[in-house]
């Protein structure tokens, strides 16, 4: 069975969606859950990747480190106050439902 995927949403993330995601059953961690506020970019996709986990974020900068690395974990993107929470929400768990850890590996979902 493949792994069922895993969320870690970055600081510019509104804590509302990993509220409603863990109400729906989903692993989630945030960067103020797991003390990385202000951690660098970084360090917040070694710690989604370390920990298997696709990174939910806001920030134009982690399209770049997709651009120059492949062994990032993988990456969920939303530009900031472009769609709702609602929606935002409904893409992640969609995308729970319909993908696998391994099929999202190195890749980015524009949501």
């Amino acid at each position: 069975m493949p792994e069922r995927i895993r969320f870690h949403l970055d600081e510019n993330v509104d804590p509302a969606i990993a509220f409603a995601l863990r109400r729906a059953g989903i692993d989630v961690t945030t960067s103020q859950q797991i003390n990385l506020l202000a951690e660098s970019d970084t360090v917040q996709l070694d710690f989604a990747r370390t920990q298997a986990r696709i990174l939910v974020t806001h920030d134009d900068d982690f399209l770049i480190f997709n651009s120059q690395r492949t062994d990032h974990s993988r990456i969920a993107y939303c530009q900031k106050n472009v769609k709702s929470i609602g929606y935002i929400v409904r893409m992640l768990m969609l995308l729970y439902e319909v993908a696998t850890l391994e099929e999202m590996k190195g890749r980015v979902e524009y949501l």
